[in-house]
């Protein structure tokens, strides 16, 4: 995600390295830099304009501070700039009603359905809310029995008319239902089309009277880039929706949805969808997109994953554990499986400052942790749970039983047996889970 992005504007502030003073020549040529990286970015060209014009008119005739240089504070100034270009802070997303109502819109593939289940996830899990989903699409194909396959992995109910064609119909009973229910929100998902075009935005905006929705939101692909942005212009015009959704900024995307919308649309980013999976949907903050286009990581973002997995009770067991040296490849597997579902690893190996720089030519796919799993499902429950009986002939049958060699095996009980005394030397201060405590933040 805006990999290319940011070592263009690293590339740039190179430009001011070993000056003493921030003058109006050197920052002309940063700036005329910035410029370009954004706009090969597919940054919209009077966004971009209006970008470096805003940061060369703050940077022009600072001094530097003591033992702060110029390219650090052009940095500094690029970064407020970038996070006011999306938004400034995270945009209040509006889930109290009796039900809230939710009307998910959008170009056909821009990822509407599943994005409406990832909602439905969130909001469930995070913020204790029983949702009910909404089939709408009355044109797609198998659009129905997608949300309700859905519904289903994430435990949610899927409201639908199999043989209705009315939409605005099937909205208003979806509420009725809701209410006779006690369901308190209600998430509609919407037919698209391939393009813009009269009876889909006629048909949405009727929903919309009808229902009268909390928030209406936008779904739009960010590998589409500057399309994205004029397609989230033309719908605004007509639906006047409350904010966007980008999917896809896992992907190989320039980022320049995600840096022009606010501005062209004059609507906030309010989701992100960061990876495949139904966990994978952020709330847009950004201050926190600005420190990683700018190579400064998120920290914060990754404690809050690492939240959404953290069991107390759970957590205390394992303390327990761990100081009766009972931690064994069962608890070392539960771990894995927690970090897994935070997300994709390669996008969690970015949030730390300095380490998405040093892994951007590095493949690490979903399966990273396969051969391990392979290793430690390989062994009997006894073994599992008494890591200390794994002789050699029992390691030969376990790498032959896993597909793997007896290197690989000595290598993963070597480093369960180093993570299992790190783990006790510091549980008597510390949450062992995840692999070792991340910083308590409280939930939101």
């Amino acid at each position: 995600m805006f990999d290319n992005l940011s070592e263009r504007l690293e590339r740039s502030f190179k430009i001011l390295k070993g000056e003493g003073r921030i003058t109006e020549i050197n920052v002309a040529e940063t700036m005329k830099d910035i410029r370009r990286a954004l706009i090969d970015a597919d940054v919209n060209y009077k966004v971009a304009k209006t970008f470096t014009d805003g940061v060369k008119q703050k940077a022009l005739g600072q001094n530097v501070l003591t033992a702060v240089k110029p390219g650090q504070l052009m940095v500094k100034i690029v970064h407020d700039e970038l996070a006011q270009l999306m938004g400034g802070t995270a945009a209040a997303f509006n889930a109290e009603g009796r039900p809230a109502v939710v009307l998910m819109s959008g170009l056909q593939g821009s990822g509407k359905t599943t994005m409406s289940g990832k909602l439905a996830l969130m909001m469930k899990t995070r913020h204790h809310k029983k949702p009910l989903l909404v089939a709408c699409d009355v044109y797609r194909p198998a659009a129905v029995e997608q949300l309700k396959t859905l519904g289903a992995q994430i435990d949610v109910p899927v409201y639908s008319e199999p043989d209705s064609k009315d939409p605005v119909s099937i909205a208003r009973n979806a509420i009725r239902e809701a209410k006779a229910r006690e369901y308190n929100l209600v998430i509609v998902d919407t037919a698209g089309r391939l393009a813009v075009d009269e009876q889909m935005m006629q048909e949405i905006a009727a929903i919309k009277q009808a229902i009268e929705p909390q928030e209406t939101l936008f779904v739009v692909d960010s590998m589409t880039g500057q399309d994205a942005v004029n397609t989230a212009k033309e719908f605004n015009d007509r639906l006047d929706f409350d904010g966007v959704v980008l999917t896809k900024l896992d992907g190989d995307t320039r980022g320049g949805a995600a840096l022009s919308i606010r501005t062209v649309v004059d609507k906030p980013i309010k989701f992100i969808g960061t990876g495949e999976k139904l966990e994978a949907l952020d709330v847009f903050h950004p201050e926190r997109m600005a420190d990683r286009i700018l190579g400064m990581g998120d920290v914060v973002s990754l404690v809050e994953r690492a939240q959404q997995q953290y069991d107390e009770a759970e957590a205390r067991k394992l303390t327990k554990k761990i100081a009766k040296n009972q931690f064994g490849f069962d608890d070392f597997l539960e771990q894995i499986q927690q970090i897994k579902k935070m997300g994709n690893i390669k996008d969690l190996a970015s949030m730390i400052p300095g380490v998405g720089k040093a892994l951007k030519d590095v493949e690490i796919g979903d399966d990273a942790f396969k051969g391990i799993e392979a290793i430690i499902r390989s062994m009997t429950p006894y073994e599992r749970q008494h890591p200390d009986v794994l002789n050699q002939s029992r390691r030969l049958r376990i790498a032959k039983g896993s597909g793997t060699d007896i290197q690989q095996v000595n290598r993963l009980v070597k480093q369960f047996e180093q993570t299992r005394k790190m783990m006790r030397a510091v549980t008597g201060a510390k949450m062992p889970g995840l692999m070792g405590r991340l910083p308590h933040m409280p939930r939101r």
